[in-house]
């Protein structure tokens, strides 16, 4: 089984040494503006797999997309000198912290 540390050590690994026909290598090749389409396009399909009740997939759909943003956020932070350890910190920040949502309006036309 692969954890999200163990995903985001292999992803930088294959920044360090490119293995050639990998989709990993062709991210990095492509360079940031893919990485970033790619990471927009995950999340929409996010999206769609929790609101759609047609899932192609079926209950797994929302799993398996969840998997590819998570797998192009890994590149994506690579890509830009972001360490997993990092985003854990700011995780880790936030916890116990009051959310500020009492300040904004109530959204009523979801």
């Amino acid at each position: 089984m692969q954890n999200l540390d163990e995903l985001y050590a292999m992803i930088l690994d294959r920044k360090n040494n490119p293995k050639k026909g990998s989709y990993t290598d062709y991210l990095f090749t492509k360079g940031l503006d893919k990485i970033l389409k790619k990471v927009g396009e995950e999340s929409t399909e996010v999206v769609v797999a929790a609101k759609n009740p047609d899932k192609p997939r079926g209950d797994g759909e929302l799993v398996y997309e969840s998997a590819d943003l998570l797998y192009h956020l890994c590149v994506l932070w690579v890509e830009q000198g972001v360490t997993f350890d990092q985003i854990k910190q700011e995780l880790a920040k936030r916890e116990g912290l009051m959310s500020q949502f009492k300040d904004r309006p109530e959204i009523k036309d979801l």
